[in-house]
């Protein structure tokens, strides 16, 4: 098995297709470059989706973060990608990344994106602030 960087995000079927869970995930060591001075940037990612008829599968999520590490590009930008990347591969019902990257200059960064499917309504509880940290 490889543990090379790479872009290809692996799914598999979704268990329970036929219920809205959520899936959280907490990155905690997405890397990347600034794009003006080539310096490290470091950000915490979480994820949180609704899946539809596929999941990502983890190892290949890490091995996706991890292909960024020599890549420069905007915070606003970068995390743009990941979800346009996690869309493309597993179409989710319901999906949101917030990176919280580390502070540069003496500015935090938060940027969070979502993305949804157009027919899709969340039931009350589906959508919901966590009790536990993650």
């Amino acid at each position: 098995m490889s543990t090379e960087p790479s872009r290809q995000l692996e799914t598999f079927p979704n268990p329970n297709a036929e219920r809205d869970y959520i899936i959280r995930m907490r990155l905690p060591e997405f890397t990347c470059l600034c794009p003006k001075t080539g310096q490290p940037d470091f950000a915490e990612l979480h994820l949180e989706y609704v899946p539809d008829q596929l999941c990502v599968e983890l190892k290949s999520l890490k091995l996706y973060i991890w292909s960024f590490r020599e890549e420069g590009g905007f915070h606003e930008a970068m995390t743009n990608r990941i979800l346009d990347d996690l869309v493309a591969a597993t179409n989710p019902r319901f999906m949101r990344l917030t990176a919280d990257w580390n502070v540069r200059g003496g500015i935090y960064t938060i940027v969070t994106v979502e993305h949804r499917q157009p027919d899709w309504q969340p039931a009350d509880p589906a959508i919901t602030e966590s009790k536990v940290r993650v």
